[in-house]
């Protein structure tokens, strides 16, 4: 990454002991957003302004820039180029929009309508405390260099000029939140538009990740978010085009707010059930799909999950993989009250996606049809308890192994995506020799090969 030095168009006033003194003090008297300062981030802010604040500004001065600095260049690398502002506003902007207290939550759950005088009072305080920290850019600090002839500290000033050497896409979750606080003269008329976004977006680790997974503690239970969910996108799975529309017809009801359905994704193994739900993330993560990942031991735990979601303003998809019972497990009693028969509603806000590789879910013998497991004098009765589970999906989708030409024209459109140059005689030959020898015809055994074929190239093309 390259540090280039920007020119600002912002003429900066020398900074004073006095000036670094008043915003030090305002820190602690944040009443809202005080967390902002608690990371690495904010404790080295916090340092370097002590240096500025001293009788003695000078002293200290170059090694607290030094790691502040240091910890932007990490922040500047998970995010690629700032949508708006350098690198230190764009972290306090990330800040801002993620937290979690009083006002974010009341905002994400009601919206602007359901915040108090007193409140709103305390927001607008906070915001304007922040936004004097926002305009403390690297500039005014280098004019504070330059005055007292910190010239060592220059090179450690510049992260306003953090840019990688060929544009990347910026990763932010919400920049254009971020490009209209930038352009506000006054951060105390910015709480209808921070009240908005938390409204649409949630807070805390709600607006932070858009992927959770619950896991089991000693109080319970707890989402716990997914930093880097799996990447795979819609535009990468190629054939079941029309159960894949369907899927995606369904989730948009959800986004709009109607009743969607449950769904099961059903059928032959390496298919792309699993990758289908996924890859709904990338496509409208953004307009507020989250998902959370819950391991079929964990059904049990539904009404506490739902519980965690209901109040929440996002559309949740909650994906169970690969489900599927045997005979003597109950487990999917819960799954059942849950889809359909418990008191307590589902939450509109609320689906359930889950994958298996049985129709039915539930492993059937034929003894099961004939009555003579364990003795059972019903056995049909028992047998309509079992398929009721999977009747009680709204949709079911059924995904089939491809045929041998439609996992060549897989392949095909993988490696053409890519980029992949490869002769099509030899790209054919060689996905059936990988088919034969690994998994068969699928579209996991297709994505497989070309992952093995792009790195092959790779390889080959070093050496």
């Amino acid at each position: 990454m390259e540090q280039t030095q920007k020119t600002s168009t912002r003429d900066f006033p020398p900074l004073s002991p006095a000036r670094a003194r008043v915003l030090l003090e305002s820190i602690d008297r944040l009443a809202l957003y005080s967390e902002l300062f608690d990371g690495p981030i904010g404790q080295a802010y916090r340092a370097l302004l002590r240096c500025l604040a001293s009788e003695e500004p000078e002293a200290g001065f170059l090694t607290a820039v030094a790691r502040f600095s240091g910890l932007l260049s990490v922040h500047a690398e998970r995010y690629g180029s700032p949508p708006a502002g350098d690198v230190w506003q764009d972290y306090l902007l990330s800040c801002l929009l993620e937290a979690e207290n009083a006002f974010t939550r009341t905002a994400a759950r009601d919206g602007a309508r359901g915040l108090s005088p007193a409140l709103t009072a305390l927001a607008r305080q906070d915001l304007t405390i922040l936004h004097a920290f926002f305009l403390l850019e690297a500039g005014a600090l280098r004019a504070y260099a330059e005055k007292h002839d910190v010239h060592a500290a220059l090179p450690y000033l510049m992260w306003d000029g953090f840019e990688p050497d060929c544009p990347v896409e910026n990763n932010h979750p919400q920049p254009e939140v971020c490009r209209s606080l930038v352009a506000l003269a006054d951060w105390r008329e910015a709480v209808p538009l921070l009240a908005a976004h938390y409204r649409r977006s949630g807070a805390g680790d709600f607006a932070r990740f858009h992927a959770f997974r619950w896991v089991r503690t000693t109080q319970g239970g707890r989402l716990q978010g997914i930093a880097h969910p799996d990447p795979i996108r819609l535009e990468e799975l190629i054939g079941d085009e029309r159960q894949r529309r369907l899927l995606v017809q369904n989730t948009e009801h959800l986004l709009a707010g109607y009743r969607a359905n449950n769904v099961l994704l059903c059928g032959d193994r390496g298919t792309g059930k699993s990758s289908s739900i996924k890859a709904l993330l990338h496509r409208y993560g953004r307009r507020g799909l989250r998902l959370v990942e819950v391991a079929k031991e964990h059904l049990g735990d539904f009404p506490d999950i739902l519980a965690a979601l209901e109040e929440q303003p996002q559309a949740f998809i909650i994906f169970v993989d690969d489900l599927s019972f045997e005979p003597h497990e109950t487990d999917y009693k819960a799954l059942k009250a849950i889809l359909e028969g418990s008191l307590a509603a589902q939450p509109r806000n609320v689906v359930i996606y889950a994958t298996s590789n049985r129709s039915h879910l539930i492993r059937e013998n034929f003894s099961d049809r004939t009555g003579i497991l364990e003795g059972e004098i019903h056995p049909k009765e028992t047998l309509q308890e079992t398929f009721s589970l999977s009747d009680r999906f709204g949709i079911r989708i059924s995904f089939v192994a491809p045929t041998q030409g439609q996992y060549l024209a897989i392949v095909t459109a993988l490696a053409a995506q890519r980029g992949l140059d490869v002769d099509p005689p030899a790209l054919r030959a060689r996905a059936l020799t990988w088919a034969q020898q690994q998994n068969g015809f699928s579209g996991r055994t297709a994505r497989q090969f070309v992952d093995y074929l792009e790195g092959d190239l790779g390889t080959t093309a070093l050496q």
